[in-house]
């Protein structure tokens, strides 16, 4: 672990592309949140589902709030002991994040009634208003990483179960429509594939280093 910071820290272009990557991601945090309180403010109304419109609002607060915490305590864990990983993950992941907002923008309909409603004080609100609703973030970003983690077998079923998993709370939590959860299997693999399009160095140095006999 030492001689891996060690090569880390002496090396100029993993720290620029480090810093890059970080700032992305504060970036597209901040854009998420402004774009959350504009879905709030333009929110018109609801619409019917054929999933929401046919079961009850199961209490799943838990899951949505601690469930992703979890994970990206997870996913934290395997930057540091993997620090050549953290440009390419952190950047795709600004990506998405990024993305998901010029989507939020697009779409103003109105959460479905009855959904699960957060304490206003609660940490979430600055992630999610929940109004910004398309495409389902929770399913997405878990998917992206089984994407960028393919190749080992034990992570892509840890991030494919994490997606399938939230997925599912946010319809039981009446969270998101159906097409939001749906459509962020799709539009993910997409920026999944921009990411090795728009980052290849980032790309390369992850592969090298985490599938060095690939």
């Amino acid at each position: 672990m030492k001689e891996k910071y060690s090569q880390c820290m002496r090396d100029r272009q993993f720290l620029i592309s480090c810093g890059i990557a970080f700032v992305m991601l504060a970036v597209a945090f901040v854009a998420n949140f402004y774009v959350g309180l504009y879905a709030v403010e333009r929110a018109s109304n609801p619409v019917t589902d054929i999933i929401l419109s046919n079961i009850p609002v199961f209490d799943v607060d838990g899951i949505f709030i601690y469930g992703p915490i979890i994970l990206w305590l997870f996913v934290a864990l395997i930057l540091v002991r993997n620090p050549k990983q953290i440009p390419f993950t952190i950047k795709s992941m600004a990506l998405f994040i990024f993305i998901r907002s010029v989507f939020v923008t697009l779409t103003h309909i109105g959460p479905f009634p009855g959904h699960l409603v957060f304490p206003a004080n609660s940490f979430i609100t600055f992630f999610t208003s929940g109004s910004d609703l398309f495409f389902s973030g929770h399913t997405g970003l878990p998917f992206l990483l089984a994407l960028i983690y393919w190749r080992d077998e034990n992570l892509r079923w840890i991030f494919l179960g994490a997606s399938v998993l939230f997925g599912i709370v946010s319809l039981l939590g009446h969270l998101h429509y159906s097409i939001d959860v749906l459509s962020a299997f799709f539009i993910t693999y997409t920026i999944f594939h921009l990411s090795e399009r728009f980052f290849p160095k980032a790309e390369k140095l992850f592969s090298d280093n985490f599938f060095p006999n690939t």
